[in-house]
């Protein structure tokens, strides 16, 4: 019989044949085939494990439940199957920097259960708990003290060294506006005497940095090292080093900013580097290796490689050099690309616009790869003994926590994939691809081309296209599974996501390509993929959208309106984006964020009309395509008032367009319902657009 084409499933049997008959995939218009990826399947689908710690021996991770409101779940691997630690309603997130940083940590007791310190999104609170004691967990910090915008938020708990204190960063809002703010390192008592009494918090550092991480200590108790930086810098651009020595009272001193030297320095600079490295370079983790040693993933080369730093001079030796990441852009407290194991090697995530699992010898600079179906690692590790914990997923399989021998490097799947009963065939398949721009620039992306086995495009039609931004501006999009683009891709249209100029994962070089050019080089990027996919055949020129959230809805409404993308796009999809760049200066953003398009606009007293000219909000008369408008009522980042004056602006009464305005929800949405409705609207709107190929 003839051959079926390759991907295509079992229709009907036979059974006098004793054999499966394949149907061909039959011809459909494109956006109209059914699939199993539904928006309820999207919608429900648990994030990925974040803030992955060993407890004893046990592993212990967060997880979003968006079908419990959006709540943070603390789970545990016990038995072979995940439990929850904390039931509903607790919540184990915060809001330090808006975006969140590690809310939880962990230690065994000598008797009873292990003891748990985590907060509760609901009122910022620090909690114990331990599953031994009677009760519910007990707040550890008090709220604060009445008044308009006051709050206390913690982040990136531990232990102190003497074992009856949590040492972590407090956030402090002390009135309305988001510059309302101090941030310090504490010391919270583990006994709850601090619970309704603020005086009973040691703070371990005076105000000074606008910005800090969480101390790390060195194996033997007696040092402490941490990271800041202060506006207009992002942790990005450039961060500090600070190293304090720890007293017998649980104090700080002989603090001091460690500066890094290296061979080379003030020769000019390395691939993207700032004069050598030697005042302009981004630490984004530390780890101690011995009492007087780190180990830093610092981008003083152009790209964030691995150093080991003499504590005492500052000096410091390259790994492993390479043309790779080693860190990324440190969005919230606590992420981690790599840990120190106990044998001297170093468990690390690396690479070149994705993220692999390495074990890397620092004595012999020997890198070794973990093997196995995955595709990309998520910036969370954890190590017991020569145990390596991570969360990984691959092309049709979703995030899974994978446990790997340091050893022999052997690794498994210890968590099922939330996406393992979906069918793999309709998942779409990563094409990580280097297009060329017009001034003859890389842009890097990664295509997805439509992909079901039932389905195919009539004869002769091409692709209708969605142009995928992610947000940040810095950051980038995971080679992952993702069901939101197999939702659309599994239904015939394509997607192509952008990692434009700005994007991490390709150094530094590349991350700066954006300065001063956010609003020109990330939509002149995105349209040049476009005349590319066409070029090629690929797209439907008529039949292309543009999505994105956040930065990337920043990115989206700006190319309705820019003559640089010069009417490539037949609509939007528009996600709690920002539209105003001027209201970011004026507080209508939170603190962390506030002077963050100095680096990627300009100064606003120096350049004024760049933000005027840049701004989606003074160009909405010229909007003349479709789009849809998604929001969340309650976003800190990006206002949904600056949707209203937008929407306001729009000359023309007749253009079709769609504004879903989500109750409960802040930047980026959390709850089942709304991601579903979303969903819905979204596809509604490229098919009432995209209509029939005309050729």
């Amino acid at each position: 019989m003839t051959a079926a084409p390759s991907g295509a499933k079992a229709d009907f049997a036979t059974a006098d044949e004793g054999f499966t008959m394949i149907r061909p995939p039959h011809p459909a218009p494109y956006g109209t085939w059914s699939s199993p990826v539904t928006e309820e399947a999207a919608a429900s689908h648990p994030g990925r494990a974040e803030w992955l710690r060993c407890v004893g021996d046990e592993v212990w991770w967060t997880e979003l439940r968006p079908s419990e409101g959006g709540r943070q779940a603390l789970l545990c691997l016990r038995d072979g199957r995940p439990h929850d630690v904390l039931p509903a309603p607790w919540n184990v997130r915060n809001s330090v920097h808006e975006y969140g940083g590690r809310p939880w940590t962990g230690q065994e007791r000598a008797t009873g259960g292990p003891l748990v310190v985590f907060t509760h999104h609901p009122d910022q609170r620090l909690y114990a708990y331990a599953s031994d004691e009677d009760g519910a967990p007990r707040a550890l910090t008090p709220l604060a003290a009445s008044g308009e915008g006051r709050q206390l938020r913690w982040c990136a708990p531990r232990v102190g060294p003497g074992g009856d204190e949590v040492w972590c960063v407090l956030e402090e809002h002390t009135g309305p506006r988001p510059g309302d703010v101090r941030r310090v390192l504490a010391a919270v008592p583990l006994d709850g005497s601090a619970a309704g009494d603020r005086g009973g918090i040691r703070e371990l550092t005076d105000e000074g940095p606008r910005f800090l991480t969480g101390v790390v200590l060195s194996s033997d108790g007696g040092r402490a090292a941490w990271l800041s930086w202060d506006h207009p810098d992002m942790p990005w651009d450039a961060t500090r080093l600070h190293l304090a020595r720890i007293d017998a009272d649980g104090g700080l001193r002989e603090r001091r900013t460690l500066t890094l030297t290296s061979e080379g320095d003030g020769d000019g600079g390395g691939d993207g580097a700032r004069g050598g490295g030697a005042s302009r370079e981004s630490i984004a983790q530390v780890e101690w290796y011995s009492p007087d040693e780190l180990i830093v993933a610092t981008d003083r080369s152009g790209w964030w490689n691995l150093h080991r730093v003499d504590a005492a001079t500052g000096h410091a030796t390259e790994l492993h050099p390479a043309r790779e990441e080693f860190a990324g852009a440190l969005w919230q407290v606590g992420m981690e690309w790599f840990r120190v194991l106990p044998d001297g090697r170093i468990a690390c995530l690396h690479g070149h616009g994705r993220l692999a699992l390495g074990i890397l010898d620092p004595a012999t600079g020997t890198l070794t790869d973990v093997e196995g179906p995955w595709t990309e690692w998520a910036p969370t590790l954890a190590v017991r003994g020569d145990r390596v914990l991570g969360v990984a997923a691959g092309p049709a399989s979703g995030y899974e926590i994978v446990e790997t021998s340091a050893r022999t490097l052997a690794a498994k799947a210890i968590t099922g994939s939330p996406d393992e009963a979906l069918d793999p065939d309709y998942c779409p398949l990563p094409e990580p691809r280097t297009f060329e721009g017009a001034d003859g620039r890389d842009i890097q992306a990664c295509l997805y081309r439509p992909r079901n086995p039932r389905f195919t495009g009539p004869e002769g039609e091409k692709t209708p296209f969605v142009v995928w931004v992610h947000g940040g501006p810095t950051a980038r999009t995971p080679k992952a599974l993702d069901l939101q683009i197999a939702y659309f891709a599994s239904r015939g249209i394509g997607v192509v996501v952008v990692d434009y100029s700005g994007s991490t994962g390709y150094g530094r070089a590349y991350r700066e390509r954006l300065r001063d050019q956010w609003g020109v080089g990330d939509v002149q990027d995105c349209a040049d993929v476009v005349s590319a996919l066409v070029a090629e055949g690929l797209a439907d020129p008529a039949r292309v959208a543009i999505r994105g959230g956040s930065a990337g809805g920043w990115t989206a409404a700006a190319s309705l309106a820019s003559p640089l993308a010069g009417g490539r796009y037949a609509c939007a999809a528009i996600y709690y984006p920002l539209l105003d760049a001027a209201a970011t200066v004026t507080g209508e953003t939170h603190d962390f964020e506030s002077r963050y398009v100095e680096g990627l606009i300009g100064r606003p007293d120096e350049v004024p009309e760049r933000f005027a000219e840049r701004s989606p909000i003074h160009h909405a008369e010229r909007v003349t395509t479709p789009f849809a408008l998604f929001h969340g009522a309650e976003d800190p980042v990006c206002p949904a008032a600056q949707c209203d004056r937008f929407l306001a602006r729009i000359k023309n009464p007749d253009l079709v367009h769609t504004h879903l305005l989500f109750a409960g929800e802040g930047h980026g949405f959390r709850r089942e319902e709304n991601i579903i409705a979303a969903l819905k609207a979204e596809l509604r709107l490229y098919l009432d657009t995209f209509g029939p190929s005309e050729g």
